[in-house]
């Protein structure tokens, strides 16, 4: 039972049966085939458009144009359901439902919106974003990759990396710098002089897969330029707000499966002939695990509730991803102490969860980012 009211967590009936129809889901299909796709290091593509099935590729997107028609605050909680079973799945998701389909909806007109929009909504089309490069991650606007225009075509060259979904992605939303100014642009996966890099082996969440993007020379019509010329940052701040509310969310769900874990664990192991819960160290570890649960729930969901595609919370989003994705890199860190050599060992599975948390440290901004952001936003004050 939570200690927080359910109408922060469930403001609607609709929240509320939306988080009973992922649990279910993610419990059952997302979970049992977590462990393969780890160790495989691969995506589950069928599983992403079963997501389409169930709708909620388009959480975001107004029910007139085929999507859920619901807030951040849904978003919220099909992240930290999905991440719960699985990270892995959870950061692709993230990446096609937030970083390319809400980011599109938002930006695009109304034509592209028909001709894209039910092949990413069903998952026909995977989607990505990219906008990391080589040799530029956080200073977005040092990036190299450009844009010019050529008759009725863009013209791109550059690269993108460390691009989530990258190896299976269809469609992309890209950034570039057209006549110095950062621009958004629709690439498709089969346009001339577009090509993804092999599959980049990483330390965690390998059930989603990423590589490079690679621009050369590709030919990127008119009609998919995504906004407006030199509009790219507003695009992009749109965006990152939302996007940080569900890696916000993935580290909850990776905070809650961990602690659920220890406190089974610790209730059913003896040492020194009595459970482990009996042990002061252990309770230190259960203790402030549950407290870091409770602090990262509240801060999420009232945070959530501020953000809309017309609702800017720079400062609130800054604050909870910063907390929490520390705070579930610290659970998932106390869950494998708490289990010892078994918490070593991929049977519970704690260890995957622990490598699966320190992206959340690095991507969508870093805590550092978040703590230059936050600064300036209260000196700024």
């Amino acid at each position: 039972m939570s200690v927080l009211p359910e109408r922060l967590l469930h403001p609607t009936d609709e929240h509320k049966m939306l988080r009973e129809t992922v649990r279910a889901w993610a419990r059952s299909e997302i979970e049992a085939q977590a462990m393969a796709h780890d160790e495989s290091g691969t995506l589950n593509v069928g599983l992403l458009r079963k997501a389409g099935d169930l709708g909620l590729l388009g959480v975001t997107v107004p029910d007139a144009d085929g999507g859920a028609g619901l807030d951040a605050l849904a978003s919220v909680i099909v992240h930290e359901e999905l991440a719960y079973a699985d990270p892995g799945f959870a950061l692709a998701y993230l990446a096609h439902a937030l970083l390319f389909v809400n980011n599109f909806y938002w930006a695009g007109n109304a034509a592209q919106r028909t001709r894209y929009l039910p092949k990413v909504l069903s998952g026909a089309l995977v989607g990505a974003m990219g906008m990391t490069e080589p040799a530029v991650g956080t200073d977005v606007l040092g990036m190299q990759t450009t844009a010019r225009r050529d008759g009725d075509h863009y013209v791109l060259n550059g690269r993108k990396t460390f691009i989530t979904n990258g190896p299976e992605a269809g469609l992309l939303c890209v950034y570039a710098k057209l006549d110095g100014k950062i621009t958004t642009f629709l690439v498709e996966r089969g346009f001339a002089g577009f090509a993804a890099g092999p599959k980049i082996p990483k330390m965690g969440m390998r059930a989603s897969t990423m590589s490079e993007l690679i621009f050369d020379d590709c030919r990127v019509p008119v009609d998919n330029l995504l906004g407006r010329e030199g509009g790219g940052i507003t695009n992009m701040m749109r965006n990152l707000e939302i996007e940080r509310l569900g890696l916000a969310a993935m580290s909850l769900g990776i905070g809650q499966r961990c602690l659920d874990v220890m406190v089974s664990y610790a209730r059913e192991r003896h040492a020194f002939g009595k459970p482990l819960t009996d042990l002061g160290q252990i309770q230190r570890y259960i203790g402030e695990s549950y407290a870091k649960v409770v602090a990262m729930r509240a801060a999420i969901y009232a945070v959530a509730d501020t953000v809309g595609p017309d609702a800017r919370n720079r400062l609130g989003t800054d604050a909870v991803k910063l907390f929490a994705s520390t705070a579930a890199k610290e659970i998932a860190d106390a869950a494998v102490q708490v289990l010892g050599g078994y918490g070593y060992c991929a049977e519970y599975r704690v260890e995957q969860f622990l490598r699966d948390a320190k992206l959340i440290e690095i991507g969508g901004g870093t805590i550092e980012a978040h703590q230059k952001n936050i600064t300036r936003d209260l000196v700024g004050r």
